[in-house]
């Protein structure tokens, strides 16, 4: 699966104040901003009197801007702006669900939105494109019919193919492998592992020819083997130290607070609804948290927030996809399958280096303030 782009960030923190001075209604439910002085948060379009821009923090829900200290603003009523947009998400995920064929200017139809304005929230919501979601829906009907004992012809047209031709020239195809080969039941993919010591235990990573398929932390490096030995029980498994050394450097700097999380491409093998959670999770930034309510609220399953716990602790590749980012409501850390005292250690060294990193920038800037003009004599 492509590594997606790192998405539901709203606009840079100065664009964001652009929209705001604007008042931009096209900015709702991308962020809220609050206004330290007052203790409110509001939607980007409110009416209300401009704040002083060093008085103005931004947030990317209104949940996080409650968490922060802030109320919600009774002009504007920013709650609202984000919940009908989880709405409209939610109606257009159930349309592409029944109808994966739908094209985006059916969507911008029923969002009674342009299709560029469509195409941005959804994949700013969801972390797909309509595009790729309808692909992962049709790939869902597909392995359910292969599974079933459908020939393959027919399973391509029940999952909405159109022409058995199109299992095959589907982008990285629709089950990474042929479907006759997938119908009698052949995972036998081949993946290079290693396995190597980092300041929290052993680590173990293994990569299929399409990308990183696991990472996985723990005490002893024989049980990490057999846990990935567990988890592809029909994989040829090689170990391949040399073949990996680069990824489980990058790895490893990053687990010490050395280096940023590297970008790897994956191979994530999932349903569509743990491909979602999984983007969103790679959109959380380093240093920063989100609640399962807030993921459950992005997808437009504002009820699903279990589901998106489930589709945490079956993460296959811990670290790059950051599931340790994610907590309680309540602010409490919980379900990590590698340990607490490890995602507490994650979330401490992160935040710790995203602080030296905007303390590094603030020195920058005054660095350049100091500098002296170069007037005309």
């Amino acid at each position: 699966m492509n590594s997606p782009a790192r998405l539901p960030r709203a606009p840079a923190p100065e664009r964001r104040w652009e929209l705001v001075s604007g008042r931009s209604r096209s900015a709702d439910g991308q962020f809220v901003y609050a206004v330290r002085t007052t203790g409110i948060y509001c939607r980007p379009s409110c009416s209300a009197r401009r704040p002083l821009r060093d008085n103005v923090e931004f947030y990317e829900t209104p949940a996080l801007a409650r968490a922060a200290g802030y109320r919600a603003c009774l002009r504007c009523h920013p709650d609202a702006a984000m919940s009908s947009g989880s709405e409209l998400i939610r109606v257009l995920c159930a349309h592409l669900d029944a109808c994966p064929d739908a094209s985006l200017a059916e969507l911008a139809k029923l969002a009674q939105k342009s299709p560029s304005h469509t195409h941005r929230e959804f994949k700013r919501a969801t972390g797909l494109t309509p595009g790729q979601y309808a692909r992962e829906v049709r790939s869902q009907k597909l392995r359910a019919e292969l599974s079933r004992g459908s020939p393959v012809a027919r399973a391509g047209y029940a999952a909405g193919y159109g022409s058995s031709s199109r299992l095959y020239t589907s982008p990285s195809g629709a089950l990474g492998m042929e479907p006759s080969r997938y119908k009698r039941g052949a995972e036998a993919i081949t993946i290079r592992f290693a396995t190597c010591p980092t300041s929290l235990g052993e680590l173990l990573l293994g990569r299929t020819e399409r990308g990183v398929c696991a990472v996985s932390l723990g005490e002893d490096p024989r049980d990490l083997e057999r846990e990935l030995a567990r988890e592809f029980p029909k994989a040829e498994l090689i170990r391949d130290d040399d073949a990996l050394k680069q990824e489980l450097t990058l790895i490893v700097a990053f687990v010490a607070s050395e280096a940023a999380l590297p970008d790897l491409p994956l191979d994530l093998r999932g349903s569509l609804f743990q491909k979602r959670v999984w983007n969103l999770l790679r959109q959380i930034p380093a240093g920063q948290t989100a609640t399962y309510a807030e993921l459950a609220e992005k997808l437009g399953q504002p009820t699903a927030a279990r589901a998106v716990a489930r589709a945490c602790a079956t993460n296959p590749v811990a670290l790059l996809v950051p599931c340790h980012r994610v907590i309680r409501s309540s602010g409490e850390l919980a379900g990590y399958r590698y340990g607490l005292s490890r995602k507490k250690a994650l979330l401490e060294r992160e935040a710790e280096r995203a602080s030296a990193s905007d303390r590094s920038d603030l020195k920058g800037r005054a660095a350049q303030l100091k500098r002296p003009s170069r007037g005309r004599s």
